[in-house]
């Protein structure tokens, strides 16, 4: 790969030369930003381990956490106020390291586990030769770019195929490295080096569950083509004198078979491109063929059954577990739910392949439909044989190249992709209308909501629609102008939060905005999963918040306000190591400049050089004109600091306002002497005519950035924007005047002490969670709504109600929470009964479900453990055995109902139970109730 100019910093610094930590981030993120001007597939890119890139980033004065290089801070003053960190030593890699002794640096390989941005972080090629150049060390651990899937979606190859080349002349085993974009002829040519044989002697079989499947033909045709799967084995045959290895797929003069069966097919009909049912497997189950340059057809099965092991009994169907193909549990859990969906069953059974749209621009041209039929086929004809799903997970990578990799992966998003792929491809309406959506403009919600549903219907049929679709109105309200606008949407599953019933403790400082008492903190109790606006209200309440005032929160990183928190703000976001401000301000103030204060402590005067400290200050500037203006807004909010001046003959004799006092004793002011003597020293009057003549404080303007700019004048003419950002600069002479102390040591939201020992865990109930996915709640900052009434963007409320219910209803326990640097998963037991789910009070429209609103349970996706280290497995019941099964991969149990409610619960399943003509469930049938 050749090298990138680095840029117009490099022009006169050498690898040899050392730089400043400034430089350092300088030079990183220019050369960043170039090699991303120009992503493309062919890029060479380094992994670091995070241990030494998190000290390297502390020492050029990055806030750890972030991007890697988005926010990279390149000036002096935006360090962290802390004592500068140390150099790092040289690039350390060995801690992600699992092979040591490779060959070459080519051939380490890392920790199957890491995560990227947690344990390793990958930078360009040029990044890497500098870092390399300033440091040293390592190793190297380069990886290529290259383009995954139909829509060749470009991802760094972090974990190239790790392939197990078995030799079958002596057994002898070797683990080999190559990426999944080589050909295989690039593996004949690696295999075939390391065994000193000519490649045209050589013949490698996909030997997959110690059985040849089929021979790899010696083409251009990749390794994700050949759907070879991370750690499994390939066979190594040679070929010796007119001797060709059995079944190889070659003629005596070594030219290639169109087809070579292993076994002789059954049967010639199929469904769908699939095998015949007829006797419990068709002509592909087992059968090893020589497929030529490609094996696109599903119908090449590499999900191997020995012939011995498909003739389970009739009473065994749907008991076969699914091969786990290296973290693939995420897909088994999600598959065996929908393989256990009696509509989905009876489809896939039958034939559907006057069904398949190819044509839809849409869909996947019907593969996945195809690949989906063909592995439910096998689940339900194999008995209780495991069914290794290559073929499906190939399309899945194919289409999705988000689940090409083999890391551990969320089966609700996988769920979500898979409903959405077999609706496309097998949807009816082959050429979709073109239909404008009406506002509902005050009409009955039966005409709006049924006109929604005849327009969807219209653009969608498939058997997908058929059972998993339902509908639910969504309201908006505009907190302007009131706007209401009233829409019916389809779902095919519903994300339900996980509400805490336990309340959560957070202390946040206050500060007053218009001088008038000092900093205080206020502990306030909200629900653990609420909004910032039941913050705003607990802290309200706390500080006697007047009808008059209103309160701005931001959280306070490093001396300077890192954000801003507006009402749609998750609590959860919000981490108990972090600090948080509460400014208390008029609301008639909203309406002018913001004036925001920060904090420099001048280490030398001359040179203007110091460094932040104290928390920031906020204000408003009330017709602002002049450097002045901006004085006497700060100097009014510094008021409560101000030290009190007690000589022993009278107060109005030692009392100098911006000078020192002689004979006095210092003393800060206290809640009850603030109205008085603080506001007669520092009136506004006053404070006019005391600064008349020049500025007493050290201001300065910040950009954007945060960057100190030119100094405040008194003459300075301001041009106020929405937010004006001064620096206070601090001389001795100001800690003489001002206490200090106050702005210093802000409080935790929480400060951690002894853990307390749950002695009962906490749970909810599914009810609970229905309850908070309905609840009115307003929009988040990043989902405004455009009013069509102001013609703004606007933070919206929202409610959410269920209209029209389907016969398969899917829900989505939120168990992961994600804020800026954390993730996290919440283990709350979520209580979810098994039959007779009553959904009728959450349906607005009594008569779209044909009076049935009960369902019955069927599937679970569970998920054990936290995040990156979890597992899936699933939960499905059997309807005509009337009995539960656990499907953990390979291994299929059964399962008593009592044991089925965990806390593991991720996905459930519930089909809509048939009712009588007086509404009451017939037994505890899940037979599917016709759709109305």
């Amino acid at each position: 790969m050749a090298i990138l100019d680095s840029g117009s910093l490099m022009d006169n610094e050498s690898l040899c030369l050392p730089c400043t930590p400034d430089e350092e981030a300088t030079i990183v993120k220019e050369l960043t930003e170039k090699d991303e001007s120009c992503v493309k597939e062919g890029n060479l890119y380094y992994v670091i381990s995070n241990r030494w890139f998190v000290k390297w980033q502390k020492y050029v004065g990055e806030k750890s956490g972030k991007h890697v290089f988005k926010g990279l801070l390149t000036d002096k003053q935006a360090t962290p106020l802390t004592k500068p960190a140390e150099r790092p030593g040289p690039i350390d890699n060995t801690d992600i390291i699992t092979q040591k002794d490779g060959r070459d640096g080519s051939d380490l390989q890392l920790h199957r586990t890491l995560i990227e941005r947690s344990d390793y972080v990958l930078v360009p090629q040029v990044v890497w030769e500098k870092l390399h150049g300033w440091y040293k060390g390592g190793p190297a651990l380069p990886r290529q770019m290259i383009s995954l899937g139909i829509q060749k979606t470009l991802s760094v190859e972090v974990y190239p195929l790790a392939l197990k080349v078995i030799d079958s002349r002596d057994k002898s085993e070797i683990i080999i490295h190559i990426s999944k974009k080589a050909s295989v002829r690039k593996l004949y040519e690696q295999v075939s080096a390391l065994k000193r044989v000519d490649s045209e002697k050589s013949c490698i079989w996909d030997y997959f569950n110690d059985c040849k499947q089929t021979v790899l033909a010696n083409s251009d045709q990749t390794m994700e083509e050949s759907n070879l799967q991370m750690d499994q084995s390939i066979l190594f045959d040679v070929q010796t004198d007119g001797f060709i290895p059995s079944g190889s797929g070659m003629d005596s003069t070594g030219n290639q078979l169109a087809l070579v069966p292993i076994e002789p097919q059954r049967l010639s009909r199929t469904i769908a491109g699939g095998p015949s049912l007829s006797n419990g497997h068709g002509p592909d189950y087992g059968s090893s063929l020589y497929q030529g340059p490609t094996l696109d057809s599903v119908s090449a099965d590499e999900e191997h059954t020995q012939d011995s092991e498909r003739s389970g009994p009739e009473r065994d169907r749907g008991l076969a577990g699914l091969q786990n193909l290296g973290n693939t549990c995420f897909m088994n859990s999600a598959l065996q739910c929908l393989v256990h969906t009696s509509p989905l069953v009876d489809y896939f059974l039958q034939d559907y392949t006057d069904e398949i749209n190819k044509l839809n621009p849409l869909g996947m041209q019907g593969e996945v439909a195809v690949a989906f039929g063909e592995l439910l086929r096998k689940l339900w004809s194999s008995g209780r044989t495991t069914v290794a799903p290559r073929v499906f997970k190939g399309k899945l990578a194919r289409f999705a190249p988000q689940f090409s990799g083999y890391n551990q992966h969320d089966s609700q998003e996988l769920l979500a992709f898979l409903l959405d792929g077999l609706h496309e491809d097998l949807n009816r309406v082959k050429q979709k209308p073109y239909i404008e959506t009406k506002d509902s403009n005050g009409r009955p919600d039966e005409e709006v909501a049924n006109e929604f549903w005849s327009n969807h219907k219209a653009r969608n049929d498939s058997i997908v629609v058929d059972v998993c679709q339902g509908q639910y109105k969504s309201t908006l309200v505009c907190p302007l102008c009131d706007k209401i606008s009233i829409t019916f949407d389809p779902f095919m599953y519903l994300s339900l939060p996980l509400p805490s019933t336990a309340t959560r403790s957070m202390t946040i400082t206050f500060f007053c905005g218009n001088g008038r008492s000092l900093p205080m903190p206020f502990t306030v109790n909200v629900l653990k999963q609420g909004y910032c606006k039941d913050l705003f209200q607990a802290l309200g309440v706390a500080c006697c918040l007047g009808s008059d005032e209103t309160l701005i929160l931001a959280e306070v990183y490093n001396h300077k306000i890192f954000r801003y928190l507006d009402n749609g703000e998750l609590l959860h976001t919000i981490k108990d190591d972090e600090c948080i401000v509460a400014y208390r301000l008029l609301k008639k103030q909203a309406e002018f400049p913001m004036l925001e204060i920060c904090h420099r402590y001048l280490e030398d005067v001359k040179a203007g050089e110091g460094t932040r400290f104290l928390t920031p200050l906020v204000t408003f500037l009330e017709d602002a004109r002049n450097g002045t203006d901006i004085e006497l807004a700060v100097n009014r909010v510094l008021g409560p600091l101000k030290k009190k001046m007690f000589l022993s003959t009278s107060r109005s004799e030692g009392v100098k306002v911006n000078g020192s006092v002689s004979e006095a004793t210092e003393e800060s002011t206290s809640d009850c002497q603030l109205d008085t003597e603080v506001g007669d020293l520092f009136g506004d009057k006053e404070l006019e005519e005391t600064y008349s003549n020049e500025l007493s404080l050290r201001l300065c303007l910040m950009d954007d950035r945060g960057m100190s700019g030119k100094s405040i004048l008194k003459n300075s003419v301001v041009n106020p924007s929405k937010i004006v950002k001064v620096i206070l600069d601090w001389t001795d002479k100001d800690h003489g005047l001002y206490d200090s102390n106050y702005l210093k040591d802000l409080p935790m939201i929480h400060k951690p002490g002894l853990t307390v020992k749950k002695t009962k865990q906490e749970s909810l109930s599914l009810f609970s969670c229905l309850d908070a996915f309905l609840k009115e709640e307003p929009l988040g900052p990043d989902d405004m709504w455009y009013c069509p009434g102001c013609n703004e963007h606007q933070q919206a409320t929202k409610k959410l109600d269920l209209w029209r219910l389907p016969n398969i209803i899917v829900f989505h326990l939120k168990r992961f929470s994600y804020s800026r640097f954390l993730k996290n998963k919440l283990d709350t037991f979520v209580d979810f009964p098994i039959h007779n789910l009553d959904l009728s009070k959450y349906v607005k429209n009594k008569d779209s479900c044909g009076g049935s609103s009960v369902y019955e349970l069927y599937a679970i996706s569970n998920h054990y453990g936290g995040l990156g280290g979890g597992h899936y497995s699933a939960y499905a019941k059997l309807v005509e055995e009337d009995r539960w099964y656990h499907f953990d991969d390979s291994y299929v149990t059964p399962v008593s109902e009592g044991d089925i409610v965990t806390s593991a619960a991720y996905l459930l399943f519930y089909q809509r139970v048939k009712t009588n003509k007086l509404n009451e469930p017939i037994g505890e049938s899940s037979e599917v109730y016709e759709d109305i």
